[in-house]
């Protein structure tokens, strides 16, 4: 009896002791995750040009916004975990705080203000058109019908193209990546997009001389950084962040390095005043 009491005492001590190591290490860790602001930003991770995923680099124009943006907000390019934000997911990310914002070609539409805030414009893009590079028969989008467009799901485009050419047989993927192969073996006609992204995929080594961007833009897309509905301390500091990107030189050196080897030129509205917040 005595010896199994002098064990038990023993065992606890153990246990005690153990306990406090688990609590000083946990305090430690703690301590030591210091730094710089952590910030989740939402990206396309299937983009070329715009955002894209390659092993453990991030790369495109949103990028290079987000990681500005980022740096004015007190964050190191170390402080940063990028979550994929597709187009169908991104206010339900922005809601359950899954990310701290979404820099993701994401078009500011009245719809979408009303689940989430956006600093911004950042840049103005245009709906278009890329096709098969032997391609003659569609010159812009009044040259649709009965053709085969590929879209993406939620996506400002998809809706477009069925609000205003109800000829087209409109086919919605997952993400813009999946339409590329169907484009190329003329599973489907055109792929319809953002003129931004187009010119990022037509630029990639692989698909050389396949493809060609229309050049018909038919829409005004104003890119903004998506936020959690409300919060005007964040949108004021993100939009100081974007005037001073633009006015520093940033801004155009982003888009000549993402997207100048397509030989993409801004359009109209470019560099973009961003809004106020409220």
């Amino acid at each position: 009896m005595k010896s199994r009491g002098l064990g038990a005492v023993a065992a606890a001590a153990a246990l005690a002791l153990t306990l406090a190591a688990c609590g000083s290490s946990s305090s430690g860790d703690s301590a030591g995750s210091g730094g710089g602001t952590k910030l989740k930003i939402g990206i396309k991770f299937d983009q070329p040009g715009m955002g894209l995923k390659k092993g453990s680099e991030y790369t495109g124009m949103d990028v290079d916004v987000a990681k500005y943006i980022a740096k004015q907000l007190g964050a190191s390019e170390g402080d940063i975990t990028w979550v994929q934000a597709p187009s169908a997911q991104r206010e339900t990310l922005i809601q359950t705080g899954q990310v701290d914002m979404v820099v993701a070609t994401y078009s500011i539409t009245d719809a979408r203000k009303e689940k989430v805030s956006f600093a911004g414009p950042y840049f103005v893009a245009g709906q278009d058109l890329l096709i098969r590079a032997d391609d003659t028969s569609i010159t812009g989008p009044d040259s649709l019908d009965g053709k085969k467009l590929c879209s993406v799901k939620g996506s400002t485009s998809a809706q477009k193209v069925k609000d205003k050419y109800p000829g087209v047989q409109l086919q919605e993927f997952g993400t813009y990546s999946e339409c590329l192969p169907a484009l190329a073996t003329g599973g489907v006609d055109a792929l319809t997009t953002d003129d931004t992204i187009l010119a990022g995929y037509a630029a990639q080594p692989e698909f050389k001389g396949k493809f060609k961007v229309v050049g018909q833009p038919f829409s005004q897309e104003n890119y903004g950084v998506g936020i959690k509905k409300g919060d005007t301390a964040q949108c004021t500091k993100i939009t100081d962040a974007i005037k001073k990107m633009i006015s520093d030189g940033s801004w155009q050196k982003a888009i000549d390095n993402n997207l100048g080897p397509a030989g993409y030129k801004p359009g109209q509205g470019n560099p973009p005043t961003p809004a106020a917040c409220s």
